[in-house]
Parts: structure tokens; sequence; C-alpha cells
């Protein structure tokens, strides 16, 4: 029997296999700013004298605004760590992770885990990259196997060419319509059909990043005769490889879509999966323009804005920014002209970062509509509560600053039609590597991590906290202004469901020491952002157990590297049996789990059993039952 792509690359890289999961060979490992410092401090605490794998990349993407100390601090701190450890240094300024790791060390067929949820970016090369907590990137740094369950495969083909207007995030959009943001995990999508040869490597990036709102563990390309052109221009052509699938592969479920259907999408407040067609909900006025992000910010994206743009002018009520992926881009639209166009137009040129993407600049004003470009726009993830946050392409964004008002961009004309370079512009003296016995720096802000005690035999605590469905990690674990925490443990617990309830934190930690601390969540708890600090920080107020009706992937895997256990109900009308301040009692429950024995939930306040499930291996009991992966040594 043929194979299919994903099979062809784990086939290669599996070292590690049991009844319900597999460990494989990391070969690549990124990590950004706002997550590297947990993740070196981890990296240090094993006694590791130097990386196992082929290459890491310490990227500084996420807090480079840098209000206060704290985040200069950490930034000095991973640039000594990387020179202590030899790790690539991307230096603030070079870019965001995944635009940089995609243009100039992604190749075909690697494996790659970020400390990023969109790490997955990188599948549109033809690498299988993953998004992971921190720890599980410092243990794969270290040589040891990276865990996943054992993935099914969706093959998802993309057929026909899109039409004029029509771009890859409308293509990424619709597959979020199809599959929606839950109901996914386990699945690893791999992409074909015949319009794939129709679609550049940024291209398809775009459509692999947002596949991380789907819930997939990550989505890939075949590596074909456009691969090869684009490592070429970025002068990588000796590193190519092609892949594709067996003619017989077998996939356990398989989607068509006609790109020559593809129309402009939206994804509408407050979720990547609210999708509705741009025609639908046109002409309602925006406020806000913001173009950029992991999603759409490559060197194609910009200059077909730039063309929108101009001899035009952006009117004055709106609020209009542009952020280039990475320093190759910004360098190639400003010696081309495109940056004077933005310009003349009226756009605010912004870092080549994050930025507004993860909160930490260009909140939109009190009750406004803004249009964004990049991948997520759940409740207050902007800085702004009250901001309603639409999600579109970088066309209909220009389209629509223009006019002031949501707009599908068909009705603006001849769709502009962008000629590639011969070759991108590359520039690589703001990556650092070199290998000395310096001592790393550690600013008052860098605390070292706490650790979590045994798992007890029995729990006997108080639902702290109830959510419903769809509780991402920003809600958990809020990031903007707060990023600057993430290195100090102690100072960013107290903002634990900050959004939710204020009061969470506070109350977690008087109750700790005596009863344990439990979360009950609803469907796809955990989703978003990768951020271990989401179970990190819980573990630190003394949570104990999370109870919900379905933990997205890397949510439930960070829980378990910090020694909180993920529960399922075995029916999800039990949700409606517990509520906030119920003392609850699992008795026995590291024996049980031991022996693969039911668990019963009584609610002690109600006087009600709750029947529970639980999906472990071996290995993840035996971290639970230590406390956590930092307690095994």
């Amino acid at each position: 029997m043929g194979k299919n792509i994903v099979e062809k690359i784990l086939d290669k890289h599996i070292v590690d296999e049991s009844k319900n999961e597999i460990g494989i060979k990391i070969d690549q490992t990124l990590t950004q700013d706002a997550t590297g410092t947990a993740a070196y401090l981890e990296f240090e605490s094993m006694g590791i004298k130097g990386i196992k794998t082929e290459l890491s990349v310490s990227y500084v993407d996420h807090n480079t605004v840098q209000v206060g100390y704290e985040n200069a601090d950490d930034h000095e701190f991973l640039r000594t760590v990387a020179e202590k450890y030899n790790i690539f240094f991307s230096r603030p300024g070079n870019g965001i992770c995944h635009q940089v790791h995609l243009e100039r060390f992604a190749r075909p067929g690697k494996t790659l885990i970020g400390s990023d949820s969109h790490t997955p970016t990188a599948g549109g090369i033809g690498s299988l990259a993953i998004g992971a907590g921190g720890l599980d990137v410092a243990v794969s740094m270290s040589g040891k196997p990276f865990y996943i369950p054992k993935p099914k495969v969706m093959k998802i083909n993309l057929n026909g060419k899109l039409k004029d207007w029509a771009s890859a995030k409308d293509v990424v959009l619709k597959v979020l319509e199809i599959l929606t943001t839950k109901g996914n995990v386990g699945y690893i999508i791999e992409y074909g059909g015949d319009g794939i040869k129709n679609l550049s490597v940024p291209e398809r990036a775009t459509i692999t990043n947002m596949g991380a709102e789907t819930g997939v563990t990550s989505s890939v390309f075949p590596s074909d005769e456009s691969t090869k052109e684009f490592m070429r221009m970025q002068n990588r052509e000796n590193e190519w490889a092609e892949l594709k699938a067996d003619d017989d592969a077998k996939y356990d479920k398989i989607i068509n879509i006609n790109l020559d259907e593809i129309e402009p999408m939206v994804a509408c407040p407050h979720s990547p999966g609210n999708v509705k067609k741009v025609e639908e909900i046109e002409g309602m006025d925006v406020d806000q323009v913001l173009i950029g992000s992991c999603t759409n910010s490559s060197y194609h994206d910009l200059m077909i804005v730039s063309k929108i743009l101009k001899n035009k002018k952006i009117p004055e009520n709106v609020s209009f920014g542009i952020a280039p992926g990475s320093r190759q881009v910004l360098s190639m639209i400003a010696e081309n002209g495109g940056l004077a166009d933005m310009i003349s137009a009226g756009a605010r040129i912004l870092e080549s970062a994050c930025g507004f993407c993860i909160g930490n600049s260009q909140s939109p004003r009190t009750n406004s509509v803004s249009l964004r470009t990049n991948n997520r726009n759940f409740l207050g993830r902007s800085g702004t509560k009250s901001a309603n946050v639409y999600l579109v392409s970088p066309e209909t964004a220009a389209v629509s600053a223009l006019n002031g008002k949501l707009t599908d961009p068909r009705k603006f004309g001849n769709c502009p039609k962008i000629k590639m370079p011969e070759s991108f512009l590359v520039d690589d003296s703001m990556i650092i590597k070199k290998k000395a016995d310096v001592e790393i720096y550690r600013g008052p802000n860098i605390v070292s991590l706490p650790k979590n005690e045994p798992m007890p035999e029995g729990i006997k605590g108080k639902i702290m906290i109830k959510v419903g469905d769809l509780t991402t990690t920003d809600h958990i674990m809020p990031a903007g202004k707060l990023l600057k925490y993430r290195s100090n443990i102690v100072e960013y617990s107290k903002h634990v469901f900050e959004p939710v309830d204020q009061t969470f934190a506070e109350r977690c930690l008087s109750n700790k020491g005596n009863l344990h601390n439990i979360i009950v969540g609803g469907l796809s708890y955990g989703q978003g952002s990768s951020r271990e600090h989401a179970a990190l920080c819980p573990m630190y107020l003394g949570v104990k157990a999370v109870i919900a009706k379905s933990i997205e992937r890397i949510h439930k895997a960070n829980l378990i590297n910090f020694g909180i256990l993920p529960l399922i109900f075995e029916n999800d009308s039990d949700y409606d049996l517990i509520d906030k301040d119920d003392e609850i009692e699992i008795k026995d429950v590291k024996e049980k789990i031991k022996k693969n024995e039911n668990i019963v939930l009584e609610n002690i306040t109600r006087n009600k059993k709750i029947n529970l499930k639980y999906e472990l291996s071996d290995r993840q009991k035996n971290i639970l039952f230590a406390g956590g992966l930092l307690n095994m040594g």
C-alpha cells in the first residue's frame, strides 16, 4: 500500500511508539521571546551541555515594544542563552519567527516543533511542523522524542485556480467554515489536488498557518517545483527535496475544494470559525485596518496592498497600519517603491513583529470595528474588549481601508498582478550564530520556575471556576501588556483567568494548601495559543485537575507536563451537574489511573456522582504521578 506525505515523514522520525501515541525525533526547533524565556529556563534545568537538534532558533518578535525594562532584559537573556548553547538568535527587528523560518530555515521532509501554535506555517514548504509548549521544545532540544497522539490524516484536495481577488487567506477561511474550530483534534491535514501547483510557497504557508485554528496537529503541502523555485529564490536550492504522496496513498478523511469557487471571505467576531462571505455583510463602517502578522505579511501580500493603495489616500477616520513580516520583506518593498506607495496613502508602517496580532500594540478604540489580516479574533485579544475584530485577506483589507467600509474587493476594479523578483534579498546579518561559554544574563524579572508536588492519592477540592465552550488560552492567561511577566511566574499567575473572573487567582492562592483547586470547562477547552503558561500558572496556584467536555491537544499536553490532571465528562450533560464553589472529591484517583479504572467524581455539595474519563499513555501517567515533567529529571 502506498504512503501519504505524513506517513513518509513520520516513518523516518518515529523512535518510540505505544498503543495511543508516537515519539518522533525532532530536527528543528523554534522559540519566540514570549515563550522562549520559560523554555530555556526549563532547558537549563535539565543540565544539558548543548542542543541535540540539527538546528534550533531563538526569535525575538513578540515583546518588541519594550515598555519598561522587563522585555529588554528577557532579550539579553535569550541572546546569551543562544550563544552558550549554540542556538541561532534572530534579533529584534529581523521579523516574525514563522515568516523568517519559512524564508531561511524550514526544509521539506524535516520535523519542526515550536513554542508557538502557528509553527505549522512551515508546512507550506513541506516540513512537518507542530506547535507545542515550551517544555516540550526544551525536551526535544535535549535530543529526546516529542510525543503526539497517533495521528489521523485528512486529505484536502485543492482543485482548479483562484480567480482574481480571491486569495490563500480566503481558502483557509473556507477550510475553517467547513471544519470549524472544534472536533479536529488528532488530525494532520495534507493538501493535494491539481490546484496546488498554482499556489506559491507563501500562499501555502498562509493556509497551513491558519490550520492551527481548526485544532489539527499540523498541516503540510507537498514539496514540488514551486517549492524548489521558492528555495532557489532564497538561495537555498541545495536544501530542496521532492516530497509527494504515492498515488495509492490512503487517508482517514477526504475533502474537495474548488479554488475557482472561492470568494472573498471574512471571519466575524469573536472566532476564526465564524466565517461568512464578505458580500454577505459588507457595508459596515470600519475604524481600523491592520495588515501583517505571520499569516499575511509576505512580499506578495504586501505588494498587492501597495498596488491597491498607489496614488490613493486612506480616509481620515480610518486608522491604518502595515507590518511587514520580515526584514527581508521590508527591505524589498522599500527598494522597489512599494513602501513609498503605502506611506503616501497614509499607512503607518509598523515594526516587523507580531505587534497587533497578540494585542501588545495598536489596540482599537472603544466599540470599534477593526479589520485585520491575522489569524485570531478572540474577544479582547486586540487589547480592547468592546472592539469587534474581523479577519480578512490583504486584498479585502486594503480595499476596505480606502472605502472606510467593509468592501468586497471585486468591486475595486482590475486585480493587480504581481511579478515576483528573480530572487529575494538575502541578508542574514541579524541572525547570530556563535558558540561561547558566556555568562547568561538574568534581569530581576527572570525568576526560577516553580515545581509541582507529586500527584495526590485522591483529589478533594473546590470548583474555582466554570467556563463555557471554546475557552481559549487568551481567556486563561491573557497576553498583551502582561506578556512582560512570562519569565516571572509568581507575578504572571496573579492574572490567571483575569478576563473572565478577576478574583480567580486570589481565591486559588487563599485555598492552596487546604483544598485542591479544580477548573471546569466546556468544549474545546484551551484552544488557541500554545502558551504553556496557561498550565504553568494554574499549577502554581494549586490547580490539580481540569474537567471539561473536551480539551485541545497542545493544552492537554501542557497540563500533563505540569502535573495537572486532564479529565473529560463521560456524558456532556453532566457538565450541568457541577458549578463554581461546589466541593468535590475523587477518591483513589492515582490508583484508579494506574489500573486504568473508571473515575467517579462525587459532588459533595449537590450529592451527585459524575463519571469521568481520561486518555493517557503510560508515559503521561508517569509524568502526572511525578507532579510534572520538570520533576522527572
